[in-house]
């Protein structure tokens, strides 16, 4: 290809030669092209072969090639045709960057012999980049204060390509504030320069948009744009001025510290510092300073004391607005705040009059007290209404003076139901809404004599353990008075009738503690009963009286006594002749014993202490029966000594013995003993039916005593199971009645014991000295004689 000027739109090749002599190569002509940039790959930059002055099949003999480091070169020769062509699109404005001329140097090589030949290709521009600015909006600040003719330099476009293609001029939207200058700055390039026209008033327009185009010298040209935000800044030529022509508001008494009473609002048409507004109270007095206040920055006023219509009823407050311009401008507003009268005063209560104590026996109708009611406010708002609170012995009697009051009685007073009275007195007065107030007295009801004193149980029984120590305290009574003071002070007094007894007794007048003087005797007396009287110390006294039942429970205090044998001389010894041909189990006579205590004290038992011969003699451990184990022989001796010991079953036994001689006779001697024996024992037959009759009476008479002791018991029961759980609490009573009976026939006494009673069970002190104990190991019972 022949290289032709550009402008003819031909390619022209500048050839020109450079002689170079080297010892190894040989350096040719540079030869220089010309093409314009984004052309498309494979287009054909000149004919290399041709103006090397090569022929076509030579450049591939000779290897020919362009010496490029770049991984992809711009350009690449076709050894084939011997054409030089665009590799890649080139972008001049990549390659060269704002320079004016864009050359590329290419350095190829024939490899033999080896030539080097230069050739430079100038990109050519074209017009492919549109004119940009930095920034697609700018903001200029101008103040509303300056004068026409102010110049601002703008930013200036940029646009990649040169020369012609570069940006030519600029363009201002229109607009009737501003103009558009360009000046040229040579290789800088034309810069826009912004120019004032007519003055500005933020307060009637505070921005400005305007838009400036660059326009490049291409054909068709290229142009971009950007808008450029004018903002007026302002200056303090505005005065505050209040949104409305008058302010008044109605503010009610009492309204809470803090209650806004209205929002003053006042505009300013400047901005920042100058359109700033701060509200503060006028030229007022110091009471408008003590009761409102106003913020600064909002205009609210709110209240800041207590308003009371009683003391104003209306209020005119001067309002001061200023900006915060350097030369601050301030306007003045009233505003008019009316109070409007609440009822805003509660009713007050005054006792006037006040009784320390009313009797419990006051009759209906006693005043207690007299009260007053004063309300400050008139009208509906002053009149007041009282009540008492509900469920109580009082009302309210109103006085011929206005709110006059007093309290009295409206029902009988008891003061063991109730001693004190909260009275509250409610006063509410007829305004809305209606105020009350409250007021409380205390009502104390003095006592009266009117209760008499109760014992805590009706009638008393205690049970008292014989052998008592004299002195000391073996029950107490305890009376009770729901009255206070001196009319609840009780004094005990026992009613003595005569008996001996009774004499024995002393009682506590202050606690109701009873004493014996002397020990009891549960052989000498059984039970009694008498009556005590309790007096309080009122005037008059009042009294009552309770009947006290006292048993006496035996202890072990006796111990046995041989009936038989007796000898003449008082002692417990005795011969008993019986004939050798007894046999086995034949009765050889019984010890006779009696214990004068009653129960397990009183029952006794039998058992050989001292015996001769063990295998000739037995003894019956309940009956007292000696018996013979076997029948006699020559070999036995004649005479054998028994030692009998008779004992209780108290807690601490008491026994006594008694010797009984064994002599063996014949039997012709022991008949004539016989004979003598059938004699006496006619007699004793004698003393027997004597003693059976004896045994009837008794019984009946014992008969009588117990069913006497079961009503007494029953009637306990029946009044009270906790009277009779205080006395009967020991889990192991089986209640069981223990009693006894002796009796005296001539000079023999005898003792009987009741058939209900358990071998081994013993009747001792409990924490009511009645309680009934039984050991774990039962016996059967017997009886002694």
């Amino acid at each position: 290809m022949n290289p032709t000027d550009s402008s003819g739109g031909q390619w022209r090749l500048i050839p020109f030669f450079v002689a170079l002599f080297l010892p190894w190569s040989r350096v040719g002509a540079q030869i220089r092209y010309s093409i314009a940039e984004e052309a498309k790959e494979g287009t054909v930059v000149g004919n290399i072969a041709k103006d090397l002055g090569l022929e076509k099949g030579t450049l591939k003999e000779r290897g020919y090639r362009i010496a490029e480091s770049a991984s992809e070169p711009f350009f690449r020769v076709n050894h084939d045709d011997g054409l030089l062509c665009v590799n890649r699109v080139i972008d001049r404005e990549k390659v060269c960057a704002r320079s004016s001329v864009c050359v590329i140097q290419l350095k190829t090589l024939l490899e033999t012999p080896l030539e080097i030949h230069y050739v430079s290709v100038e990109v050519l521009d074209v017009n492919d980049n549109s004119p940009s600015f930095s920034s697609n909006t700018s903001r200029l600040n101008i103040s509303e204060s300056a004068l026409p003719g102010l110049r601002l330099q703008l930013q200036a476009a940029h646009d990649p390509d040169v020369g012609p293609f570069s940006v030519q001029e600029y363009k201002l939207s229109a607009n009737e504030h501003f103009r558009l200058e360009v000046k040229n700055r040579g290789k800088d390039g034309k810069i826009p320069i912004l120019v004032l026209l007519k003055s500005l008033d933020r307060e009637t327009k505070s921005q400005h948009k305007l838009r400036i185009s660059a326009i490049d010298g291409g054909k068709p040209s290229r142009s971009g744009t950007a808008e450029i935000s004018v903002h007026v800044l302002d200056i303090n030529d505005n005065i505050p001025v209040f949104t409305e022509d008058t302010y008044s508001v109605l503010l009610n008494e009492n309204a809470p510290i803090g209650t806004t009473v209205i929002k003053v609002n006042a505009t300013d048409l400047d901005e920042g510092s100058n359109g700033d507004i701060i509200y503060t109270l006028g030229n007022v007095n110091s009471r408008i300073h003590d009761l409102f206040s106003v913020n600064p920055l909002t205009g609210v006023i709110t209240v800041k004391d207590r308003i009371d219509f009683e003391i104003e009823e209306s209020y005119e407050i001067d309002i001061q607005a200023s900006d915060k311009g350097p030369a601050p401008f301030r306007t003045d507003k009233s505003v008019m705040v009316k109070i409007v009268d609440l009822n805003d005063n509660t009713p007050h209560i005054e006792v006037t009059s006040l009784s320390r104590a009313i009797a419990e026996d006051a009759r209906v109708g006693t005043t207690v007290a007299l009260i007053s009611v004063l309300d400050k406010d008139s009208g509906l708002n002053g009149k007041v209404i009282c009540s008492l609170s509900v469920n109580i012995p009082f009302m309210l009697s109103p006085s011929t003076q206005d709110n006059m009051y007093s309290v009295v009685t409206k029902s009988l007073l008891d003061r063991e139901k109730q001693s004190t009275y909260e009275v509250t007195v409610v006063a509410r007065d007829a305004g809305v809404p209606p105020l009350s107030s409250e007021k409380s007295i205390t009502v104390v009801v003095s006592d009266v004599n009117d209760n008499s004193p109760e014992f805590s149980s009706r009638p008393y029984t205690f049970y008292v353990t014989e052998n008592n120590p004299p002195g000391k305290s073996v029950f107490s009574v305890k009376a009770f008075d729901h009255d206070e003071g001196d009319n609840a002070h009780i004094l005990y007094t026992i009613v003595r009738d005569g008996h001996l007894y009774l004499h024995s007794l002393n009682i506590n007048s202050d606690n109701g503690d009873i004493s014996a003087l002397k020990s009891f005797d549960f052989e000498t007396l059984k039970s009694f009963q008498f009556q005590v009287v309790a007096t309080d110390g009122g005037s008059p006294p009042l009294s009552s009286n309770v009947t006290v039942n006292v048993f006496i429970l035996d202890q072990n205090d006796n111990a046995p006594v041989i009936l038989y044998p007796v000898s003449s001389n008082g002692s417990a010894e005795g011969v008993e002749e019986i004939p050798r041909n007894m046999k086995a189990g034949d009765l050889v006579t019984k010890v006779r014993a009696y214990d004068a205590d009653i129960g397990y004290n009183g029952w006794l038992l039998f058992s050989l202490q001292q015996v001769t011969d063990h295998s000739l003699f037995t003894l019956d451990r309940y009956t007292g029966q000696i018996r013979t184990l076997r029948s006699f022989t020559e070999t036995d001796e004649a005479e054998h000594g028994l030692l009998i010991l008779v004992k209780d079953n108290g807690n601490v036994s008491l026994s006594a013995t008694a010797t009984v001689t064994v002599k063996l006779v014949e039997p012709k001697e022991a008949f004539a003993a016989s004979d003598v024996k059938r004699a006496a024992a006619k007699v004793d037959e004698e003393d027997d039916n004597v003693t059976f009759y004896l045994i009837v009476t008794l019984g009946s008479v014992s008969l009588l005593f117990v069913i006497s002791i079961i009503v007494l018991i029953a009637m306990q029961c029946s009044k009270s199971t906790e009277y009779t759980s205080k006395y009967l609490q020991d889990a192991n009573y089986d209640g069981t009645l223990c009693h006894s009976i002796q009796y005296r026939s001539g000079d023999k006494r005898y003792m009987l014991v009741g058939p209900r009673m358990s071998i081994g069970s013993t009747i001792v002190p409990g924490s009511h000295a009645n309680t009934l104990v039984l050991p774990d190991r039962r016996h059967t019972s017997g009886e002694a004689h």
